[in-house]
């Protein structure tokens, strides 16, 4: 929706003749794809994000595999209170992943999968409050490499929120 006054940076809908500089045949083909991405973007962000967790929940299984490994289980044994042995939380955590990764790539229970997606992330950031001396560079907002490995998630979680709306827009399962 354009303000008064706003030039929309968007091409009229109307297409130019061929070789106005306004539209033509690039511009068919842009409009076309750009139509076909919009419609299959929460699909492709979900079979994407799901293809990550999968192979990061694999790399769990082989020791010192995954950059992540050590992080992960400080932060989920603080969450658990060191109720459960070490190699016991790194073999949940890789089962989670794997199962939520195949959840979102087949999109069976989506739904479920999703809320478990979201659980998840919550868990990974709670590391940058639980283990702020492997987190942050002294008390600087600077997060050390391992902090950065936990922020970049904030995209995974964008992409996760379109897809939930495109699923929990959808009429209910019958």
């Amino acid at each position: 929706m354009k303000r008064v006054g706003e030039q929309s940076l968007c091409p009229p809908q109307g297409l130019a003749p061929e070789g106005t500089g306004d539209g033509g045949r690039a511009t068919r083909v842009a409009r076309f794809l750009a139509d076909r991405v919009q419609r299959r973007g929460p699909g492709l962000l979900r079979v994407c994000v799901g293809t990550v967790f999968l192979w990061f929940g694999v790399l769990k299984f082989f020791p010192a595999a995954s950059p992540a490994e050590r992080v992960a289980v400080r932060a989920a044994m603080k969450l658990t209170f060191d109720l459960l042995p070490s190699d016991v939380v790194l073999r949940v955590l890789a089962a989670s992943e794997m199962a939520i990764g195949l959840g979102l790539v087949t999109g069976v229970l989506l739904r479920v999968v999703l809320v478990g997606f979201f659980a998840h992330m919550a868990g990974v950031f709670s590391a940058l409050l639980l283990l702020p001396e492997e987190m942050w560079q002294g008390d600087a907002p600077i997060p050390t490499l391992e902090g950065q490995y936990i922020i970049k998630n904030v995209v995974l979680v964008a992409a996760c929120l379109v897809v939930a709306a495109d699923e929990w827009g959808r009429a209910a399962p019958s």
